[in-house]
């Protein structure tokens, strides 16, 4: 019978995850455990000083929150499943759940990379443009942007997840991964899945090719820009505004280069090695970026370290 015209019968799938390698798994519940920690209390405090500080009542910071809630969520949407996967000895998930984690992280990662470009714009304005800069970024233009940001990755994540949702699974239903990742996923279809591969291509066009150009150029320009100004003093301060976004940006588009761009091995010893690098390197994608980012943002900012500060003081003093 050929495989396109069998009906769906898997009602859940099996995540593989470390499961062949046992050690490695304690290990790793204890360092994604503390990790999952670090996110939403770092996080959580970037969204809380944001609110409260009137200070950071701007594009910018405003931005920033939007990055830390969606940070929050995509760890949210995979680290609970992960860490349990460490400590089950069958690690199933049922098919429903695994369609919302797919579209969860699906809709988070789409949406980080469009928000990355909405924040590149905002240092462009602000740095080649100051004088313009609150005319152009007016509460009327950085709300609807942060909202697109928003609608672009949820809609992607829905055509993404309903694509592959509706394919035919026939038989084998493990998945080689933590999560219901979609690639993983789409290996188990008893069906031609050349649709979905050119959907993600044009995906991945759009929100992952589109974006790092228009970063690009938005840097070409600042550090033209900054390289203008006088004195050294000036350089430093108009860089130091733009660095902790530039240095998310090489962090998290870096990842996925590294993730998507290197060579698979062709020996299958060594494709066993590669399997778990593939999981190891998209464990750090996952969780190690959304951890490093409040660090960033608090160690190369002076406004965020200042809010933090009177953050902390304030609540001393109310004990």
């Amino acid at each position: 019978m050929d495989r396109s015209n069998r009906t769906s019968n898997v009602v859940s799938f099996i995540l593989l995850g470390l499961s062949a390698h046992p050690k490695l798994e304690k290990m790793f519940f204890v360092l994604i455990l503390l990790m999952y920690l670090v996110i939403l209390l770092g996080n959580g405090v970037l969204i809380l000083v944001t609110i409260l500080d009137s200070r950071l009542h701007t594009p910018m910071y405003f931005f920033l929150g939007n990055l830390s809630f969606l940070d929050i969520c995509y760890t949210t949407s995979s680290v609970p499943l992960i860490l349990d996967s460490f400590l089950t000895l069958r690690k199933t998930i049922s098919f429903s759940a695994c369609a919302v984690q797919m579209f969860l992280s699906f809709a988070m990662g789409a949406t980080e990379c469009v928000l990355l470009g909405m924040m590149a714009f905002d240092r462009y304005v602000a740095i080649c443009n100051p004088l313009r800069y609150p005319v152009v970024m007016s509460r009327a233009t950085y709300v609807p942007m942060a909202v697109g940001s928003w609608a672009a990755g949820i809609t992607n994540s829905v055509v993404q997840t309903s694509q592959a949702m509706r394919l035919p699974f026939c038989g084998d239903n493990i998945i080689n991964h933590f999560t219901c990742e979609i690639l993983a996923v789409l290996k188990l279809a008893c069906a031609d899945i050349s649709i979905n591969v050119i959907s993600m291509v044009v995906s991945n066009t759009i929100f992952l090719s589109i974006p790092v150009l228009f970063i690009s150029f938005s840097y070409v320009f600042i550090i033209a820009t900054i390289l203008r100004i006088p004195s050294a003093e000036g350089r430093k301060k108009a860089f130091s505004t733009c660095s902790a976004h530039l240095t998310v940006v090489v962090v998290f588009y870096g990842t996925i280069l590294f993730m998507y761009g290197k060579p698979k091995s062709k020996d299958p010893l060594g494709a066993d090695k590669q399997d778990l690098s593939d999981k190891l390197i998209s464990l750090f994608y996952g969780v190690v970026t959304p951890m490093l980012n409040p660090i960033i943002y608090s160690l190369r900012n002076k406004d965020v370290k200042a809010a933090v500060r009177d953050l902390l003081h304030e609540k001393h003093l109310t004990k």
